[in-house]
């Protein structure tokens, strides 16, 4: 009964959007293009191209205006990730297809960028999309996702919508996915945002598609904002690790015996 409501109001949504509106598609990530910023997004049911008509471009441009449309590489999550509606349905609320789709794109930005601070977003089945490829994502590429906004999330309810501290047996039976630490599994609560209007039966757990859900372009801004804070404390949090490194560097090529001969010369003055 809940996936036969599900389809049927995510139907609804295919027919309120505007007809007028053209997809935005960006392969910056794909075309190898390393920047200093990353925003990896993936869109909501049945919008087209890769990023989608509404938040995914318009979250992209808020960010490039930001910092500069040379520092930020947009890349939306495309391939098996059809957006389709009757994934919403799944388990995940999406493929697995989607989900290896979009590590690809997590997994590409880092190895070929391995400087580059990556962001991320979703829309409603798009941000299922993103909850599930991130909690996947091996620790030294997840590390280095500095924050992930989710709006209109199809699976607001199942993941607590980080507003309510699980049940004790929730805990026992899942601690990963109930655990008030996460929101995205594996993944710090305080480096995830999500946007649900109080009128959006979609995320309100309902899943009824009312006039809430096609609201979050309202939220384009403050979402860009708490990205760029993010970003700011993984930027600190770098330099930092960097100082500590080279300040250690400096002591060491300073200490004592370090510039003269024989035992003491050859392993840094440490006797």
């Amino acid at each position: 009964m809940k996936t036969a409501t599900l389809f049927a109001a995510l139907a609804a949504t295919a027919v309120a959007s505007p007809l007028s509106k053209r997809g935005v598609t960006e392969n910056e990530v794909e075309n190898g293009e390393c920047r200093t910023y990353t925003f990896i997004f993936a869109r909501g049911s049945t919008e087209i191209g890769n990023m989608g008509e509404t938040v995914g471009p318009a979250t992209c441009n808020a960010l490039k205006k930001k910092y500069g449309d040379n520092e930020v590489a947009c890349q939306g999550v495309g391939g098996a990730y059809t957006a389709g509606l009757a994934q919403n349905a799944l388990p995940d609320g999406t493929t697995q297809g989607a989900l290896n789709e979009a590590k690809k794109m997590f997994n590409d930005a880092h190895s070929n960028c391995p400087n580059t601070i990556i962001t991320a977003g979703g829309y409603s089945q798009g941000a299922a999309v993103m909850t599930g490829s991130v909690g996947e994502l091996d620790d030294d590429v997840k590390s280095t996702v500095a924050g992930v906004v989710l709006y209109g999330d199809t699976r607001n309810k199942q993941e607590n919508g980080g507003s309510k501290e699980p049940l004790l047996a929730e805990m026992i039976a899942s601690p990963i996915l109930t655990s008030p630490l996460f929101l995205v599994p594996g993944y710090p609560k305080d480096q995830v945002k999500v946007y649900c209007a109080a009128t959006d039966g979609v995320c309100g757990g309902a899943l009824l598609v009312t006039a809430g859900h096609l609201t979050y372009m309202d939220d384009v801004s403050d979402a860009a904002d708490w990205l760029e804070g993010k970003i700011s404390s993984a930027g600190s949090s770098t330099s930092s690790s960097s100082d500590a490194s080279s300040s250690g560097a400096a002591s060491s090529s300073s200490s004592p015996g370090s510039s003269g001969s024989g035992l003491g010369s050859l392993f840094g003055g440490g006797f």
